[in-house]
């Protein structure tokens, strides 16, 4: 594929001279805090928002007459199952995403939930000692803690006298989480003092209170309740419509696009060591490490293409020389931690960009970030043949951190 040089963005100032590795570093990431040049392919989360909803999983109107009173077990309907989630995972498997669900609990000062898991989905008991006769509803339910996050991620700021550092900035990526605190069960009726806000309002509010249903007399036993059996349909809806939007989430093959490319070449090397990137020979395989004299056919070498610049990281596509392929995270696979990378052909598509984070200059080390999975380039181990895989939070070792090295 051909490609023209854009004088727009060859501005963009890609150092090239080599440099070691830097240590790992220690510190906890804070906005605008120090960080090292092997944190460039790290990632961190911070909690940009948060809500915190009582809501009810179960519930069953009950009514309980003279000489029905005592302990009893009341199967309770679904009225809302909720899932945790972090971003477009849909679960909870890497480090990033309980990393985010600790932030969450801590800073609210509540037990969440921090792994993948689900409120039930199927109708369960409650058992209750019932007293007194009357009106009750049955429930189970918990906080639904809702917001948005942010990611942190290392890349070079000038400061006022003009000098560089590296920091910890606002990446560009964002996304939404889902979780919950423990579950509770109980049995509430329409004469109770309850808090507002609370877990047991939210299922007296389902009992309809001063309807007909609840203020006429009934035999023991279940009694039907309009709120409860409306939610109950809502919630069947939505759990519905978001199946749907699963299924049909972007699975169609990504359209063919003219790149806009940088004349210079570049080599994605280990910092001070001979192995790098270059893409893959044969069908469904993945980017690896490789050593530069592999190939002759130009397999190590990348061009940055459709580059822009947002608060001084780069964003681009990485054209391979050698196959003639963007580099892209497979789309059946992208929402997987250690998901590989590999190369396809170059279209309109988010999971061809990323984010490259850089040292300060007259260093050539990157960071590199796929733009639609969140997710930094890593690789597993130092070994010739290596995938090029993608990790949540990055590797931490400082294995994530590149070379951009001119060619």
């Amino acid at each position: 594929m051909a490609c023209a040089a854009s004088a727009a963005v060859a501005t963009v100032g890609l150092a090239v001279s080599p440099a070691a590795a830097a240590p790992a570093t220690t510190t906890q990431a804070e906005p605008g805090g120090a960080c090292t040049a092997a944190d460039l392919g790290t990632r961190h989360p911070y909690i940009k928002s948060s809500e915190v909803t009582p809501t009810i999983t179960h519930f069953k109107g009950w009514y309980v007459t003279e000489g029905s009173t005592g302990t009893q077990s009341v199967n309770t309907s679904v009225q809302t199952t909720i899932s945790v989630s972090v971003g477009l995972t849909g679960n909870v498997e890497g480090s990033f995403e309980f990393e985010t669900l600790g932030k969450v609990g801590a800073s609210l000062g509540l037990n969440v939930q921090v792994n993948y898991t689900s409120t039930s989905s199927t109708s369960t008991s409650v058992t209750w000692n019932f007293r007194n006769p009357g009106y009750y509803g049955l429930y189970k339910g918990t906080k639904k803690v809702t917001g948005t996050y942010g990611s942190l991620n290392c890349n070079r700021v000038q400061q006022g006298d003009g000098s560089w550092a590296l920091k910890w900035i606002e990446g560009a990526d964002t996304g939404s989480y889902t979780t919950f605190t423990t579950l509770e069960e109980g049995a509430v009726r329409c004469e109770d003092k309850v808090p507002a806000n609370s877990i047991m309002r939210k299922a007296q509010d389902l009992l309809d209170c001063g309807s007909a249903t609840a203020t006429a007399k009934h035999p023991a036993g279940p009694v039907p309740s309009a709120k409860a059996a409306k939610a109950g349909h809502e919630a069947e809806k939505a759990a519905k419509a978001e199946k749907s939007v699963k299924a049909t989430r972007s699975q169609a093959p990504a359209t063919r696009a003219a790149l806009d490319c940088q004349p210079a070449v570049y080599k994605i090397d280990v910092p001070g060591k001979p192995l790098n990137w270059s893409a893959p020979l044969l069908a469904n395989d993945g980017i690896r490490l490789r050593e530069s004299n592999w190939t002759s056919a130009h397999l190590d070498n990348w061009r940055l293409c459709n580059v822009t610049e947002r608060n001084g990281v780069i964003e681009a596509s990485l054209w391979n020389w050698g196959n003639g392929g963007c580099a892209t995270v497979p789309a059946d696979i992208a929402n997987q931690e250690q998901a590989y990378l590999t190369t396809a052909t170059c279209g309109e598509d988010d999971l061809q960009r990323f984010y490259i984070y850089r040292d300060v200059p007259g260093s050539s080390k990157i960071g590199v970030q796929n733009k639609y999975t969140g997710f930094m380039m890593g690789h597993d181990r130092y070994a010739d043949g290596e995938l090029i895989r993608q990790y949540s939070s990055g590797r931490q070792d400082g294995t994530g951190t590149y070379t951009l090295t001119g060619v």
